[in-house]
């Protein structure tokens, strides 16, 4: 099996050897950074798999929030396939609810061992959302609280037409364009045409703000 290429983002040097080091041989890292503005560049430059990007970092303009979101808000673009693993000393409702709005598509604490970033890497690179155990009711919680449990009104769904609605769902989950196209046994160009509509129609400027939208009505 061909390594996932990672991205570790980390302010603290010691933390990203450490991590190197225990990491198993199903992940290889092209790339290290320590700070936003040089997060989205090696971002940009090694369109890697997955990033494990610490939540607290340096750099940030304010423009795009501070930290980790702040890369994801500005990596994202450049790399569209790449998903992020949110890794953090914090557990604070705000920053994991932040950052998983931002675009992150799990977060676990950094007590956790090599091999568990390891798996949790591989999960996310298949698409599938990656939390810590002590976390993940309280991620459900504060999630659902902060967009309010939203209920999908049914002339928003009336808008979308079935394979429409098909492709939001996978979309929103953080599939790539190619991974919904064989998914669905449609060409990419056909999935790129249902997410324009499905964005116009639902007066969304973006794939993240379609997460967004959808984890809100609990679609996912």
């Amino acid at each position: 099996m061909t390594p996932l290429r990672i991205v570790i983002v980390d302010d603290h040097s010691i933390f990203r050897s450490g991590l190197r080091a225990d990491l198993d041989d199903t992940v290889d890292v092209v790339g290290e950074a320590a700070d936003v503005p040089s997060a989205v560049a090696m971002i940009s430059e090694t369109k890697p798999d997955v990033v494990l990007l610490d939540v607290h970092l340096p750099g940030a303009d304010g423009e795009f929030g501070s930290g980790g979101e702040a890369v994801l808000r500005e990596a994202l673009p450049l790399a569209p396939d790449t998903r992020y693993l949110a890794l953090s000393v914090s557990d604070a409702a705000e920053d994991v609810v932040r950052v998983i709005r931002a675009g992150a598509r799990g977060y676990i604490t950094k007590g956790a061992s090599g091999a568990e970033v390891s798996a949790g890497v591989r999960a996310v690179a298949a698409g599938d959302a990656v939390f810590s155990p002590r976390l993940a009711g309280f991620v459900l919680d504060a999630f659902g609280a902060v967009t309010g449990e939203i209920a999908a009104q049914p002339d928003e769904l009336d808008r979308l037409s079935a394979r429409e609605q098909e492709v939001m769902r996978l979309i929103a989950r953080g599939y790539s364009y190619k991974e919904v196209a064989a998914d669905l046994f449609i060409s990419v160009k056909t999935v790129e045409t249902h997410v324009s509509a499905v964005l116009r129609k639902l007066q969304l400027s973006s794939r993240h703000e379609l997460t967004a939208w959808a984890s809100a009505r609990r679609l996912l």
